[in-house]
């Protein structure tokens, strides 16, 4: 990476993005154009930024880079499909966000994997909840462009609510939204473009529900080193410098929970180190980036050694036979490793259904009638018509069906094309799921 520097410009319009493209700094492999994606500077040089962030909403944004994308450069369009992929997730394109960027982290290919005969799988929430008791600092991660890497922190949630744990910090947060709290969900100004994935914006709606002080601690730093080292200071002068009691629950991306340095280039900290440095506290480090479904370019390699091994269902974790600690293919900077299962063959990935508290809720186009693009999402009754959705689902192609992901609950249900306009509005109910009907 050269000349990081010069994103210090773009704020604040960066702020949003800046996570995606800090995937530059690792490993990556996108359908096999190229070794390393691009740097910051590129997109910036492309207009991406500007062009993006004065854009009216997530459609908008997706079909610009649809016709962008076959007029630039490889390098270009790499730089382009971090963007695109981020997008796939806000619109409920879950299957094709792996597609467009099948983002491969597993930069330790030669790890000896756990063997049947040693270790065993375990419910990844059980397992962390267990180690998080008596800690006052637990970190875990997600793939910005993957929600599946949001659903063990939503479960996650409640458990270490009732542990004590006080704060909840999230990448995505920003200071915009100083209302966010007495209005008790997100809506499309909060934060960063990130909170318009359902899943994300579940998430900060259920801290809050549960009674947890949410904090944003994102930073505008004009580096990535200079980024980490105020991230970790946000977070310690507003919840545990003068808190003795406080005890912190982080969601952040990717590297920015490494315990050691080495994954975002040279000798950057990551801010868990600068964190346990200002506080003196040994965070517990939960990665999800690194053992899950990538697509269809993974081939023959570790994860899909561990799925055959372990054929695992739920986020999960591996655990020692004899004294049940926690694997990490990487315990320098991970304490706990999750293994999350593969999508599945369907239009939208099985996982959806949250471990049975969601039901589905069958669409189709024929709810854009001939205006295609169009996104169809349903929204909580008690909620704002800016408020991030429960679930949607975005329709690209005619005669199509899915189904949206829904707890039971009363709902609004919209359909809108990229220039804003209403084609369906509904209001219907999902009734309580029967417990035959749940499952795991």
């Amino acid at each position: 990476m050269t000349k990081v520097e010069s994103a210090a410009s773009l704020a604040p319009c960066l702020r949003a993005w800046m996570p995606v493209l800090a995937l530059a700094f690792l490993p990556v492999v996108i359908a096999q154009e190229a070794a390393n994606p691009p740097s910051i500077e590129s997109a910036h040089d492309l207009g991406l930024f500007r062009d993006l962030h004065g854009m009216r909403n997530d459609l908008q944004r997706h079909q610009y880079l649809v016709g962008l994308l076959p007029q630039l450069s490889t390098t270009d369009r790499i730089t382009a499909l971090q963007l695109y992929a981020a997008l796939d997730n806000e619109l409920g394109l879950y299957n094709e966000a792996l597609r467009d960027f099948p983002f491969n982290n597993r930069n330790a290919p030669h790890v000896d994997l756990p063997q049947p005969d040693q270790w065993q799988l375990a419910d990844a929430a059980d397992v962390v909840t267990r180690l998080a008791h008596g800690r006052r600092l637990v970190l875990i991660n997600e793939a910005h462009h993957d929600a599946h890497t949001r659903e063990l922190t939503l479960e996650l949630l409640p458990r270490l609510r009732a542990e004590g744990f006080t704060h909840f910090a999230a990448e995505a947060l920003t200071d915009d939204d100083p209302d966010l709290a007495q209005r008790g969900y997100p809506v499309n100004r909060t934060g960063s473009e990130y909170l318009h994935e359902p899943l994300y914006g579940q998430i900060i709606r259920r801290a809050l529900q549960l009674g947890f002080i949410v904090v944003p601690y994102e930073s505008e730093a004009p580096s990535l080193s200079a980024r980490e080292a105020e991230q970790a200071r946000n977070l310690y002068r507003r919840v545990l410098r003068d808190n003795p009691g406080a005890r912190l629950f982080v969601h952040g991306g990717y590297a920015h929970i490494d315990k050691a340095a080495g994954n975002l280039g040279g000798q950057v900290q990551p801010m868990a180190v600068v964190l346990k440095q200002l506080s003196g506290i040994d965070p517990l480090t939960v990665d999800q980036s690194r053992w899950r479904d990538i697509g269809d370019l993974a081939g023959d390699d570790a994860y899909t050694h561990l799925l055959s091994a372990y054929s695992p269902q739920r986020p999960s974790v591996l655990v020692r036979r004899d004294t049940g600690a926690a694997w990490s293919s990487d315990p320098l900077r991970h304490d706990v490793e999750v293994i999350l299962p593969p999508a599945g063959n369907q239009r939208r990935p099985r996982w959806l259904d949250l471990g049975g508290q969601r039901s589905t809720r069958p669409i189709s186009s024929d709810l854009c009638g001939r205006h295609l693009p169009c996104v169809v999402e349903a929204r909580f009754s008690n909620e704002s018509e800016d408020a991030i959705a429960a679930d949607r689902y975005t329709f690209l192609r005619p005669d199509i069906t899915a189904s949206l992901y829904l707890w039971p609950g009363d709902y609004r249900l919209t359909a809108w094309s990229a220039d804003g306009h209403v084609w369906t509005r509904r209001d219907f109910t999902v009734p309580p799921i029967h417990p035959d009907e749940a499952g795991h």
